[in-house]
C-alpha cells in the first residue's frame, strides 16, 4: 500500500521549545519510530511543516544587516533539506541498511493573483509577548497575529496549483525509495510577467500541499500526523466527542478553526471526495492503529455520514 503521511509542526518542534538542533532531533527521533513499521511494510511517503524552523532563518537573515534578507523560498528550500536530513538519519537508523532513502527539494506553483497574497495568515517563527511583537513588526514590516496568549508573524499563503517533482518521486517509489518531498507546504514559486518561474514570498500551507501530492501519487491513505488523537465535535466543550468515521460531504459541512484543524478537515476532504480513497487525521503514536482504521478520524466516501467514537 502507497502511505503518505504529513508530519504536523509538532512532530519537530513542540508548542513552546526553544529552535534548537537538539530539540528537533530527539522529536524526529520521536516521530521515525513511529513512522518505521510503515517504511517496514509499505511504500512511504513523508511530507512535514516548517513553520518554526522557516520562521528562526528569518529571523537569523534578519540579523545580519550587511546583506538583503533571503527570501521565504529559499528559506523554505533550506528547510526541506535539513529537516529530510534528519528525518533520512532517524529513520535509517531503524530500518534495514539496504533501505534507500530520497529527500526531494520540491517546488510548487502558485498564482501570483491569489487574494492570499493581500491577507497574511500562514504563521511562522516563534511566539513573542506584545512588545516585542509590536517592535519586529514597526522594525521589519512583519505582519503579527494572535496566537493563543501570544503573537506570531503570518504570511501569505497561497494555495497549491502544481508539484513539480511529482514524476522524479514516482520513480523513486517504484524502486523501493522512501522519499521525503514537500516539506512545509513546498517551495512557494510562480510564473511571473516573463513566463520564467520565480520565487514566491509566501508559505504554502503543508496540509494542502500534502493533500495534492496524495492525488498526485495516487496514495492508498492520507495520513495527517497531529497532537489530536482525532477531529472533535464541539471541541474545548464539556460535551466534546471524538468522530471515529465520517464523509466528505458530512465533514465539510461542519465548522473547524481555520488556524488548527480547518486546513486538515479541509484536505482529508479533498484528497477523499477526489479519489474515492481515505485520509486519516490522528496521533503519530498511534499511527500503526490509524493505517489499520482503528484509530484516529477516517474519512472516506464509503462512511455513513458522522460516525462517532464510544462516550
Amino acid at each position: 500500500m502507497r502511505i503518505l503521511v504529513a508530519l504536523g509542526g509538532n512532530a519537530l518542534l513542540r508548542r513552546g521549545e526553544a529552535l534548537t538542533a537538539e530539540n528537533q532531533r530527539r522529536n524526529v527521533r520521536v516521530a521515525a519510530e513511529a513512522l518505521a513499521p510503515l517504511g517496514r511494510e509499505h511504500e512511504l511517503v513523508i511530507s512535514h511543516g516548517n513553520g518554526p524552523q522557516v520562521g528562526l532563518l528569518a529571523l537569523q537573515s534578519a540579523s545580519y544587516d550587511r546583506v538583503s534578507e533571503y527570501p521565504l523560498d529559499v528559506l523554505g528550500a533550506q528547510t526541506e533539506g535539513m529537516i529530510g536530513y534528519m528525518i533520512e538519519q532517524e529513520l535509517g537508523n531503524l530500518l534495514p541498511f539496504e533501505q534507500p532513502f530520497a529527500t526531494v527539494l520540491s517546488m510548487v506553483e502558485v498564482d501570483p493573483e491569489d487574494p492570499a497574497f493581500q491577507h497574511p495568515s500562514k504563521p511562522i517563527g516563534p511566539l513573542y509577548g506584545e512588545e516585542e511583537a509590536r517592535r519586529l513588526a514597526r522594525e521589519k514590516g512583519w505582519t503579527m497575529a494572535p496566537d493563543g496568549d501570544k503573537l506570531r508573524r503570518v504570511v501569505a499563503s497561497p494555495l497549491p496549483r502544481r508539484i513539480f517533482q511529482i514524476r522524479p518521486v514516482k520513480w523513486l517509489l517504484e524502486r523501493g525509495c522512501i522519499v521525503i518531498c514537500a516539506g512545509g507546504g513546498g517551495i512557494p514559486t510562480m510564473y511571473g510577467p516573463d513566463r520564467k518561474l520565480h520565487g514566491a514570498e509566501a508559505v504554502v500551507d503543508k496540509d494542502r500541499a500534502s493533500a495534492l501530492l496524495a492525488r498526485e501519487l495516487e496514495a492508498d491513505l492520507f495520513i495527517m500526523a497531529t497532537d489530536a488523537d482525532a477531529v472533535y465535535l464541539d471541541w474545548g466543550r464539556p460535551g466534546q466527542r471524538a468522530i471515529r468515521r465520517a464523509s466528505p460531504a458530512a465533514l465539510a459541512a461542519l465548522s473547524f478553526a481555520a488556524g488548527s484543524m480547518g486546513p486538515k478537515v479541509e484536505a482529508a476532504c479533498d484528497f477523499a471526495s477526489r479519489t474515492g480513497r481515505t485520509a486519516a487525521i490522528g496521533t503519530l503514536s498511534a499511527l500503526v492503529g490509524v493505517v489499520a482504521g482503528e484509530a484516529g478520524t477516517q474519512v472516506g466516501a464509503a462512511a455513513p455520514g458522522i460516525e462517532l467514537y464510544p462516550a
